[in-house]
C-alpha cells in the first residue's frame, strides 16, 4: 500500500456496495476505509488522515444530514461528497447547503462509480487547492507582517539618528557667535527634526503606507514653537486641522512646507516685541484633496520681490510644492501674509 495514497472514508451500512466503491477508487490510487456509523466516522475523522469523505444518506443511525451539519463545524474538516438513493431533489438540495462539496445519486445503473469516481476526484483536487491557497496567504500575510516589522524598525533607527543629527545642529548652534550662522543652523535643525518627527510618526502607527497629516502638522507646529520660544521669538499659534490622511512619501514634503513657512512667520510677520498670532488651517477640498494654509495679520509679504533673509527657506518651499505637484499661493499681502498650497493624496497628472 502507498503510504502516500490519498485516504477515503465511506460511510455507508451496505457491506457490498462498500467494497465496490473500494475496488473503484482504488483503481484511481485512493485507498478507502469503511465505516457503517455516523458516530464512529466522526471520530475516525477527528483523528486525522482523512483526505475525503462518501456519506451515505441512509444510516442506521438516521440520515447523513445530521452528520453533515457536525462535520461544518469541525475547522479544516475533509470535502464531503453525499450519495443517496432517493430520488427526491430536496435531499441533495439540503446536503450542498449543509456543506457538501459535491451529491451522487445512487443508482444500479453503470454510471454510478465512474461519477462517484469523478466526483471524488473533483473534491479533493478542490480542497487540495483550497489548503495551498490558505497555504499562500498565510505565507503571504507572514512577509507582510515582517517586513512591516522591519520597516518600523528602521523608521525608529533613522528617527533616533536624525533626532541625535538635530541634537547636535542645535548644541553647535548655541556655540556659535554669529547670530546670521546661529540662526541658519537652528533653521537646518528645524528641517531634520520635521523629518525625524514624520519617522517617528511611522514606527508608531499600525499603517507605515500613510500619515494623519493633521496629527504630523499638530506636532511639528509644536515643537517649532517651543524651540522658537527658546530662541526668544515665540508667538501665539492657532490650528484648525481637518482630518486628512495622505501617502508616506509626500508627507515629508508638507511637512517641510510647514515648518518653512512657520518658521518664516515667526521671524518675520510682525514687528520686534508685537504682538500677534500666526493660523495653520487644513481643510479639505474634495474627495482627495486638502488646503493647507498659513497665515498672520503681520506686515504683510504678498510672495513677490525678494524674501526677507537668505531666501533659502523660500526656495525649499518651492521645491517640496513642486514635488507635491502643486504650487505656493500668497494672498495680496495687505493684512498679512496668507501662503496656501492644495494637497492632493496621489500626485496630480501632467
Amino acid at each position: 500500500m502507498d503510504s502516500n495514497a490519498l485516504r477515503i472514508l465511506h460511510i455507508d451500512d451496505d457491506d457490498a456496495l462498500a467494497r465496490l466503491v473500494a475496488r473503484a477508487l482504488g483503481r484511481s490510487g485512493y485507498v478507502v476505509e469503511n465505516i457503517n456509523d455516523a458516530g464512529a466516522g466522526l471520530q475516525r475523522i477527528a483523528a486525522g488522515g482523512i483526505d475525503a469523505v462518501i456519506l451515505d444518506h441512509y444510516l442506521a443511525s438516521g440520515t447523513g444530514l445530521g452528520m453533515l451539519t457536525q462535520l461544518s463545524q469541525i475547522p479544516d474538516a475533509p470535502p464531503v461528497v453525499y450519495v443517496t438513493g432517493s430520488s427526491e431533489t430536496s435531499i441533495a438540495v439540503e446536503a450542498m447547503k449543509t456543506g457538501a462539496a459535491d451529491y451522487v445519486h445512487k443508482s444500479v445503473g453503470d454510471d454510478f462509480l465512474p461519477l462517484l469516481t469523478k466526483a471524488i476526484d473533483q473534491a479533493v483536487a478542490k480542497a487540495q487547492l483550497g489548503r495551498a491557497k490558505e497555504k499562500a496567504e498565510q505565507e503571504v500575510r507572514a512577509a507582510r507582517d515582517r517586513a512591516e516589522l522591519l520597516l518600523a524598525e528602521v523608521n525608529h533607527r533613522v528617527a533616533n539618528s536624525l533626532a541625535l543629527t538635530a541634537s547636535l545642529v542645535r548644541m553647535q548652534a548655541s556655540a556659535v557667535a554669529d547670530p546670521t550662522a546661529r540662526d541658519a543652523l537652528n533653521e537646518t535643525q528645524a528641517r531634520i527634526s520635521a523629518i525625524a518627527q514624520l519617522h517617528r510618526r511611522l514606527y508608531t502607527s499600525d499603517d507605515v503606507r500613510t500619515v494623519e497629516l493633521d496629527s504630523y502638522i499638530a506636532i511639528l507646529v509644536r515643537e517649532l514653537d517651543s524651540s522658537m520660544r527658546a530662541a526668544g521669538q515665540g508667538r501665539a499659534t492657532r490650528l484648525d486641522l481637518a482630518s486628512f490622511s495622505m501617502p508616506t512619501d509626500r508627507a515629508v514634503s508638507v511637512g517641510m512646507i510647514v515648518t518653512e513657512l512657520l518658521t518664516n512667520a515667526y521671524k518675520y510677520a510682525y514687528p520686534a516685541h508685537a504682538e500677534g498670532e500666526i493660523r495653520v488651517k487644513l481643510e479639505l477640498a474634495g474627495e482627495s484633496g486638502a488646503i493647507l494654509s498659513i497665515e498672520d495679520d503681520g506686515i504683510g509679504w504678498n510672495g513677490k520681490g525678494k524674501p526677507k533673509g537668505t531666501g533659502l527657506g523660500t526656495r525649499i518651499v518651492q521645491a517640496m510644492a513642486t514635488n507635491l505637484g502643486s504650487e505656493i499661493a500668497y494672498g495680496d499681502g495687505r493684512n498679512g501674509t496668507r501662503a496656501e498650497i492644495r494637497i492632493n493624496v496621489t500626485p496630480a497628472a501632467h
